[in-house]
């Protein structure tokens, strides 16, 4: 079978997984309110971007990592085929997904932190494995995903781009996060930024839900409670993501992928819910793209893309070729469906 006809089949496999989700008729896992949405909620969190320079290589990266992440629209010119016409939730970036095969990412802290914080924040990353074959392992060393609880805000760099940013640096951000840290904050966050660790952007940056924001409210909110302009506004709140680039399932605000927005911003003045935790469409969409093996799915913060420049690394510091080859090697496992604990 030659590369475009794989190629091909990839990419159909996963339309058809999206859209077993978007039929998945479950009732959802957690719901949500967004009256009364406080700041606290709405601490700014960002997807963290590679310097430019890097954006190539990551391509590079992530195509080796999985064919199927070569950019969607090239990939259809080159095999000849049409663009997935079907609406998409839970958006999933090409250039960024894992791949079905069963990984494990070491997880470390760039702090000091006590065994018991460690275990708790790694337990609720493993959420997402109820019925993914992604899982998340704490070692001593240093780890493919590391987290710092001392920075700014939430954030996490998203998908296979962890794997070029320096030892040194971490890969995801979670601001004072403790023991005494409400659970129900655990599971909006923590679930959330791993979501992006595996590739998930945001749902409130889909076009479905951006349509529905009035600027005028929004340049007003997210300065009074962000500190952002009205350009960060645009780039990180305003502006959708472009649907060519994308493979996913109907936009879903109950998401964990979607952050609350209040009323006071929407044009229609209904919220937009957010999701408080992974839902069930979540799970077997989750479940469908990275197939635990063996398995079968059952019944049963203001978020934004955001560049590193005030966080860039020299190129000297740029991660060596051959260890992002060694890292990809080291993530891929055998399994026979068996995962680490986790939280429900």
């Amino acid at each position: 079978m030659n590369q475009s006809k794989k190629n091909q089949e990839a990419l159909n496999k996963i339309a058809e997984l999206a859209n077993e989700a978007t039929s998945y008729q479950g009732s959802s896992e957690t719901g949500s309110n967004a009256e009364g949405i406080t700041d606290s909620q709405n601490i700014g969190c960002s997807i963290r971007m590679l310097p430019p320079r890097l954006h190539a290589k990551a391509a590079e990266t992530a195509v080796k990592i999985n064919p199927v992440n070569a950019p969607l629209m090239e990939l259809m010119m080159q095999i000849g085929g049409e663009m997935p016409a079907d609406p998409q939730r839970l958006t999933l970036l090409t250039s960024k997904y894992w791949g079905p095969s069963p990984r494990r990412l070491t997880v470390s802290f760039m702090e000091v932190v006590s065994n018991a914080l460690r275990t708790k924040i790694v337990s609720h990353m493993n959420a997402w494995n109820r019925t993914a074959c992604i899982s998340f392992v704490q070692i001593t060393g240093v780890g493919q995903v590391r987290i710092s609880l001392r920075g700014s805000g939430y954030w996490s760099y998203l998908g296979t781009d962890v794997l070029l940013i320096p030892r040194d640096r971490p890969t995801m951000n979670l601001q004072g996060f403790s023991l005494t840290t409400p659970d129900s904050e655990y599971k909006r966050v923590v679930r959330h930024e791993t979501g992006h660790t595996m590739g998930f952007p945001h749902e409130h940056m889909r076009g479905e839900i951006v349509s529905r924001i009035d600027p005028a409210k929004a340049y007003d909110y997210f300065w009074r409670t962000q500190g952002w302009n009205r350009a960060t506004v645009d780039a990180q709140v305003l502006t959708a993501l472009d649907p060519t680039k994308i493979v996913g399932t109907v936009a879903d605000q109950t998401s964990i992928m979607c952050y609350q927005l209040p009323a006071s911003i929407t044009r229609d003045g209904r919220p937009i819910l957010g999701g408080l935790d992974i839902n069930a469409t979540d799970y077997a969409f989750a479940g469908r793209v990275y197939p635990r093996p063996g398995s079968t799915i059952s019944d049963g913060h203001q978020h934004s893309i955001q560049s590193g420049n005030d966080n860039e690394w020299s190129e000297e510091e740029d991660v060596p070729e051959e260890e992002i080859e060694q890292i990809i090697q080291s993530t891929v496992y055998e399994s026979n469906g068996t995962h680490a604990e986790s939280y429900a």
